[in-house]
């Protein structure tokens, strides 16, 4: 039984995961009460499906980018329970969350996050042998920028402002914008990632298993 965490944003998302079923799931929008929220739900979603910490046998972790805050209550949540009931953890970059849940395709994939002050986290992709890998970034841009930088038929998948969407979706001949109901991360996604990289081999170290930070400079005066 595993267990996964995703508090990379205000979105937050936790599963529990037995292959290849998922046990439970639970996603809401926190409003940066991730320390109050987090270990409640948790217990709550355990309880309700009947699942005792003892069972839990491996951690699952959504690395960022994202917020500073929401990564590092995650992160400690996780670290904490893999040190006390003595079981492994893996890290996952947030961007291959959002990936993950999309379909293969000849063209390439943009992933977007908020990355506060007004700017994104993005980072593209391209599909090999119906796999999604990292490309490119990850990268602060300003909507603006990002629209700009689209030249050609582009997916585009991520949790987007109703304006951020407006804004890079003016390229309308190129910018393929998915639902927001599909671009939504699903921690049940996060756990089969999680439980994948498992039987290839990955492990890391809870120690020093660390977030995915971009730092966003503030403008320099004129």
């Amino acid at each position: 039984m595993l267990l996964a965490v995703d508090t990379s944003t205000q979105t937050i998302g936790i599963a529990l995961y037995e292959n290849p079923c998922v046990i439970g799931e639970l996603l809401w929008q926190s409003k940066n009460h991730h320390t109050v929220e987090l270990t409640s739900t948790v217990k709550e979603l355990m309880n309700r499906c009947g699942v005792e910490p003892d069972a839990l046998s491996l951690l699952i972790c959504a690395l960022g980018p994202g917020t500073f805050t929401g990564l590092r209550i995650g992160l400690a949540f996780i670290k904490g329970l893999a040190l006390s009931l003595h079981i492994p953890v893996i890290g996952i970059p947030t961007f291959d969350i959002l990936a993950a849940a999309m379909e293969p395709s000849e063209f390439p994939l943009l992933c977007v996050l908020p990355a506060g002050r007004s700017r994104l986290a993005v980072s593209w992709y391209k599909c090999n042998e119906k796999v999604w890998q990292q490309d490119r970034g990850p990268f602060v841009k300003t909507p603006e920028e990002l629209s700009d930088e689209i030249s050609g038929p582009t997916l585009i998948t991520g949790e987007m402002t109703p304006a951020e969407r407006q804004i890079i979706g003016r390229k309308w001949k190129n910018a393929m914008i998915t639902s927001p109901a599909d671009s939504t991360r699903r921690p049940a996604l996060l756990a089969e990632l999680g439980w994948q990289r498992w039987q290839e081999g990955q492990r890391n170290d809870p120690i020093s298993l660390a977030p995915i930070y971009l730092h966003v400079a503030d403008p320099i005066p004129e």
